[in-house]
């Protein structure tokens, strides 16, 4: 009997793809088979030579001035989750979010580098907030894109073994079959899968304890690629957790567009958004696919969420222009412009752990 089956966490009797079928795919594609954004075109990087030439020359990015904050984990809170939903900042986009006694993780790295060939590339500035093996029984995976600071092969082989079975790892089209070719005990297709495979539109559903958990995949401004050869051939995205007590959005990697305002119109009124507010210089190269934290801002009054934590910096150097600790400066300036208080639009510690009611008041 497959491993899954006889996880006792995976009674949970996962009812998948529930909305829009896959004959009616939301996303589309080129010529090439190419995927594409909905308001933009990213099928090119425009200036990335001339970029590299710039930040080289002028030794970018600069060496931090204040480190990016680390907290211990609280281990027993992490395994005996309060509230109504959890939060627990690993570090970057990696996020251990908590809902009706399920443990999930989103964009799960544990990679001292975020390179295809490490130790080339950005290197990790401090350890993840959870230490791998402290990690409570992982329900299911959440992967946003295939870019390294996201979706990491060394993590996803060590989820997939975990005790008492594989988590779900649910996973933008085409990054199932990079599962197949290089995660072992990958299963995608089949009654037993274990990797499912979502377009854009599309929703599933996993049972907690005591309600139904719908999970829907959204598009966001954004691209995908693993090698200067594959660029676009898998899709990217945005995931938002539903359940009846509380509503979660997790931005993944993203540039402001109009498909803010779709998932505004569709899904609006979160209870908590995880926003990356990192990896934003310069504005000339990075703004067709990366929100600086005014356009985070901008995210989070357009999704009416009643409160926010900004994700995806201070922790790989060197993705971007800017240091590990400019953009709390930079989102502070935009929070006191649109009159946002801390409370609304919190950063977090890496390894720190918030837990939520729907009923909780931001202004408190």
């Amino acid at each position: 009997m497959n491993r899954l089956l006889k996880s006792s966490t995976w009674a949970l009797c996962i009812s998948l793809l529930i909305g829009a079928g896959l004959a009616s795919a939301a996303s589309q594609q080129d010529a090439a088979g190419r995927f594409q954004n909905r308001y933009a075109d990213l099928s090119q990087s425009k200036g990335f030579l001339s970029w590299q030439w710039t930040r080289l020359s002028e030794g970018l990015p600069k060496p931090p001035q204040v480190a990016t904050p680390v907290v211990a984990p609280d281990l027993k809170r992490i395994h005996a989750p309060q509230g109504d939903a959890q939060f627990t900042w690993i570090g970057h986009a990696s996020v251990l979010y908590q809902i009706d006694g399920r443990h999930l993780l989103f964009d799960p790295v544990y990679a001292e580098y975020a390179s295809p060939v490490p130790p080339l590339g950005p290197k990790r500035a401090q350890a993840p907030g959870i230490p791998f093996e402290d990690l409570p029984h992982i329900d299911a995976v959440f992967i946003s894109h295939n870019h390294y600071d996201h979706l990491d092969l060394e993590t996803v082989r060590r989820l997939m073994r975990q005790k008492k079975g594989p988590p779900v790892f649910y996973v933008p089209l085409g990054v199932d079959l990079w599962f197949a070719a290089h995660v072992p005990g990958a299963q995608i297709t089949g009654q037993h899968r274990n990797v499912i495979a979502m377009d854009w539109d599309e929703h599933a559903q996993l049972s907690g304890q005591q309600s139904p958990i719908d999970i829907h995949f959204l598009a966001v401004q954004h691209w995908a690629a693993r090698s200067p050869f594959d660029r676009n051939e898998t899709l990217w995205g945005s995931w938002a957790i539903e359940h009846p007590r509380f509503r979660f959005w997790f931005s993944g990697d993203f540039a402001y567009s109009k498909d803010i305002e779709d998932i505004a119109r569709a899904h609006g009124g979160f209870d908590l958004a995880a926003i990356a507010i990192g990896v934003y210089e310069p504005r000339w190269f990075m703004r067709r696919a990366h929100v600086d934290p005014a356009e985070s801002v901008l995210t989070y009054r357009t999704l009416r969420a009643r409160q926010a934590i900004g994700i995806h910096w201070g922790t790989f150097d060197g993705l971007s222009d800017e240091s590990l600790d400019q953009p709390p400066r930079d989102l502070a300036l935009a929070k006191d412009s649109a009159g946002i208080s801390d409370a609304q639009f919190m950063l977090l510690a890496v390894g720190e752990t918030r837990s939520f009611k729907r009923s909780q008041d931001p202004s408190d």
